[in-house]
């Protein structure tokens, strides 16, 4: 699949409602969020463990990008995650935040740099909403462990370019991250910016199939490598994965979910 169609499909302007029933769990909920940062309002899509209302235990918390995709074949576009069918099944303790994409907006909000062709840029702002308005609500309302080493972040394309720039810009909020076929084609200052980003001490799984666009496979590995240069590799903080046939969809993405996490320690 070649860059410009791939990044068609995950960048359309309107995601599609299909006519079907909803497959999202009952452990799964939404709310609508005042985005002052973004001058807009957010849906928020919230899985809780089987339980919780049960006990008084804390949760580690999962923040996740392009939440229409995640949970519910419903909101979906080309299939969803099984996010909450999975975590079902595993019993896992642990909450995760989904926050939906903005539609025509979505290539601002999940990039940091701007790009000749797509634009796009504006994901400081974006990610101001998730450290300063989103997450404490969330710690708010929700019995939450709050520091780093309990708190990920997790997404894919775009969704894996802003996760992987959200570790760099707010190490003191995310302690762990999964990059799945992280869009660092975008532009070349996420490089830069590793480069002089000092003592990055995030655990990081990095993700992609083999078969996604051209450059994928060497845009994760060169940034894995400039990685290794700012930390010693015996720390093992960083996992990468390449997986053989892997295409740029949903499938790779929702087939990966729980190894990811595993690796992790949520």
């Amino acid at each position: 699949m070649n860059r410009v169609f791939f990044f068609f499909i995950f960048s359309v302007l309107i995601f599609s409602v299909r006519a079907q029933e909803s497959t999202a769990s009952k452990n799964v909920s939404t709310f609508i969020l005042e985005a002052p940062q973004l001058k807009t309002t957010k849906q928020i899509w919230v899985y809780l463990p089987e339980n919780y209302s049960a006990s008084d235990q804390r949760y580690s918390v999962i923040y996740m990008h392009d939440a229409q995709n995640l949970f519910d074949a419903k909101t979906s576009y080309v299939g969803e995650w099984n996010v909450d069918e999975k975590l079902d099944s595993l019993k896992a303790k642990v909450i995760v935040v989904g926050i939906a994409h903005g539609n025509e907006k979505r290539i601002d909000e999940l990039t940091p740099f701007k790009n000749e062709k797509y634009g796009g840029g504006n994901a400081d702002n974006y990610l101001d909403f998730i450290v300063k308005t989103v997450k404490p609500y969330i710690d708010k309302n929700y019995r939450t462990k709050t520091k780093a080493k309990n708190t990920l972040i997790m997404g894919s394309s775009l969704g894996g370019l802003v996760s992987y720039y959200a570790i760099l810009k707010h190490p003191e909020v995310f302690g762990k991250a999964a990059v799945f076929s992280p869009s660092f084609w975008f532009s070349k200052d996420i490089y830069t910016l590793t480069e002089k980003t000092p003592k990055i001490k995030t655990k990081i799984y990095f993700l992609c199939g083999d078969k996604e666009d051209e450059n994928m496979v060497q845009d994760m590995t060169k940034m894995e490598r400039l990685l290794d240069t700012k930390r010693c590799y015996c720390l093992h903080l960083t996992k990468s994965k390449i997986v053989k046939g892997g295409q740029h969809n949903e499938k790779l993405w929702r087939d990966s979910f729980v190894g990811a996490l595993s690796w992790l320690k949520y």
